[in-house]
């Protein structure tokens, strides 16, 4: 018993001290981190460290990142109850749990297997029904749902692949994390007409690549 209380305890000073003062504000999203219970995502070694204002290590060179950031991009996405989603990088299960609560059909992408396992489990132990784990490269793109209405590259990359942007719906919306460190931007490009996007900066950040991510083109004199 005290246990539980210690992690609704955590959990309320996850939002009140964390998310709220990062200009989430939607009460729609805030009920979800309360009702999504992110200790049950995270590595049993690492349950203590569920609610902190941090990254967490879920094995493989991979993270959780910070409730704050997945709670913002949440937020400036809007999902809907109609949209189908595209998750890149599904980790721990986490994103892709709080996605499915307000979206119709979550895909989840995961290039590494023994990650997607461990995010099948915790998301069906969760009692998940609409969000499926998929094994392969979600960067080039996932036409077997194509085209989606929302897609969430949940790590950085150096650039936004086309093979993704290519796949949304006009109206669409896409959140990622673009760039190299020093400097990454948190983003939503939202497709305006076919081939046609525009790109609201939301915060800057650091967060750690996904595997295979696409490198700038260089230029060589």
């Amino acid at each position: 018993m005290e246990s539980t209380l210690n992690f609704e305890q955590a959990r309320f000073n996850m939002v009140e001290q964390q998310i709220r003062p990062w200009d989430v504000l939607d009460t729609s999203v805030l009920d979800l981190l309360f009702a999504v219970k992110r200790e049950e995502f995270v590595p049993a070694e690492s349950r203590a460290l569920a609610f902190a204002d941090l990254e967490l290590p879920i094995g493989h060179g991979q993270v959780m990142l910070q409730p704050k950031l997945e709670a913002r991009l949440l937020q400036e996405l809007a999902v809907k109850k109609t949209d189908k989603v595209l998750e890149v990088g599904t980790g721990s299960g986490y994103m892709a749990a709080l996605l499915a609560a307000k979206a119709a059909q979550v895909t989840s992408v995961e290039i590494i297997p023994e990650l997607a396992k461990t995010a099948a489990a915790n998301l069906k132990a969760a009692g998940v029904a609409n969000a499926r784990v998929e094994v392969g490269d979600g960067l080039q793109g996932w036409s077997a749902g194509a085209p989606y209405d929302v897609i969430v590259v949940s790590g950085a990359v150096p650039v936004l692949p086309e093979a993704l942007l290519g796949q949304l719906k006009v109206g669409g919306r896409l959140a990622a994390i673009v760039g190299t460190a020093p400097v990454m931007e948190a983003q939503i490009v939202t497709c305006t007409a076919p081939h046609t996007y525009s790109t609201l900066n939301l915060f800057e950040t650091v967060v750690p690549a996904l595997q295979n991510a696409p490198q700038p083109s260089t230029f060589r004199f």
